[in-house]
C-alpha cells in the first residue's frame, strides 16, 4: 500500500488498493488495438468504491502496445 493521504469520499475508510487501466483512445487505436490511455485506480479496501485517474504515458510504451497485440 502506498503512503497517500487517501480518504474513501463514500465511506470515510483510509485503506485503499491501487492498480491500473489501460484504455483505447481514439478511432486508430480502437482499430488497431492500441491502449493510447492510462489510468490509476484507488479503490477503498472496505466499501470497493473506486476511483480513476489520468495518467501520462509515453510513446515507448505505447509503441511497445502496439507490438505486443
Amino acid at each position: 500500500m502506498n503512503q497517500l493521504n487517501y480518504k474513501c469520499p463514500k465511506c470515510g475508510n483510509r485503506t485503499y488498493e491501487t492498480g491500473q487501466m489501460r484504455a483505447a483512445g481514439g478511432t486508430l487505436s480502437k482499430i488497431f488495438d492500441v491502449q493510447t490511455e492510462k489510468y490509476t485506480s484507488i479503490t477503498c479496501e472496505r466499501c470497493t468504491y473506486t476511483e480513476f485517474f489520468k495518467a501520462k504515458t509515453s510513446a515507448l510504451s505505447n509503441i511497445f502496445d502496439l507490438f505486443t497485440n
